[in-house]
């Protein structure tokens, strides 16, 4: 997302991290509601509404958090109150069956476009209700109903339970198959486009592949029963692995850099992003930041906060519950 938001672009040609990055960041999204919930044994009946309740709270943080990041001049389109949004949708299905799921998946991706999601401008001048369902769930720039089937993709895989070696090899081989599809589609079928943001069927199935490819992948190469290998490439990830542990609060640091690097130019007579600079800066400054942080204090203020502000919901769960998705 670093490179998304400040890479110099010569060109308007795509980046490989264009788009996908997003939907790299939604697909892991699912995942972890998958394992906030219990992984692959999912919580029982009375063990589910202090933990549904957390995560509507978390919902609503999230949707003020992207509202309030949103409103900031830094030329990102923020997507925090889109996952809010997504959350709340995802919710009600959250302890259906897999192939429910899938099924579920499925008819939000044919049925989006139907819809009309991702193909029309927005109209500013529409009554305040008809454009907050315009922009959140049909033409923004994440639109919810083309969004969400990332998100039940990363919550199946999280009810198939990741540490398994046959559901790694499935997740990445499943989603090199869907990468191909969706991107051969476009390539060779005429009228098929797989650009990023552009919402069509290609391109969910294309990058979301490829999203659920890299999550397998990574599971695989770094299972503890790899040993040495595992241990060498969790211990080269360690930097990644910090920022990943606290992901929103590198987020809204981001953005936040971004504002006020915006604020400075503009003072200075609208100089353009010093873009290499930039996104050298931020990344050496997160991977050691969040390095630093994980090691001496361990999660992320804005997941200690957010973790604070649901704990009277989660206390009531039992001891077997609370340890599910500590680390998420």
């Amino acid at each position: 997302m670093f490179v998304a938001h400040v890479i110099p672009r010569g060109t308007d040609s795509e980046l490989l991290v264009d788009g996908r990055s997003a939907i790299l960041f939604a697909t892991l999204a699912g995942v972890s509601l998958g394992i906030m919930t219990g992984g692959a044994q999912p919580l029982v009946r009375g063990q589910r509404t202090a933990r549904v309740e957390s995560i509507l709270l978390r919902a609503l943080l999230l949707f003020a958090l992207g509202g309030v990041l949103g409103s900031l001049n830094t030329g990102v389109a923020v997507i925090l109150d889109y996952y809010g949004l997504m959350f709340l949708v995802l919710t009600p299905l959250l302890f259906l069956h897999r192939w429910i799921l899938a099924g579920i998946g499925c008819t939000f991706l044919v049925t989006a476009p139907l819809l009309g999601a991702g193909r029309d401008e927005l109209d500013g001048t529409q009554p305040p209700l008809a454009y907050f369902v315009d922009y959140y769930f049909l033409n923004g720039s994440f639109p919810i109903l083309i969004w969400v089937p990332f998100l039940l993709v990363g919550l199946i895989a999280a009810r198939s339970n990741l540490t398994r070696e046959r559901t790694q090899v499935a997740m990445a081989g499943f989603g090199a198959s869907a990468a191909g599809a969706g991107y051969g589609a476009a390539a060779f079928v005429p009228g098929v486009s797989a650009v990023a943001h552009s919402g069509t069927i290609a391109e969910v199935v294309g990058s979301g592949g490829l999203a659920i490819s890299i999550i397998g992948g990574v599971l695989w190469i770094t299972a503890p029963r790899r040993r040495s290998l595992g241990a060498a490439v969790r211990g080269a990830l360690w930097p990644i692995g910090a920022i990943g542990s606290m992901a929103l609060t590198v987020y809204t640091l981001q953005i936040l850099a971004l504002a006020i690097c915006v604020a400075l130019l503009e003072r200075g007579g609208g100089i353009d992003y010093p873009g290499w600079p930039l996104l050298i800066g931020m990344l050496l400054a997160s991977l050691i930041g969040a390095s630093l942080w994980r090691y001496f204090l361990g999660t992320g203020p804005l997941e200690r906060l957010f973790a604070a502000a649901t704990r009277a919901s989660l206390g009531r769960l039992p001891r077997r519950s609370r340890g599910i998705g500590t680390h998420t």
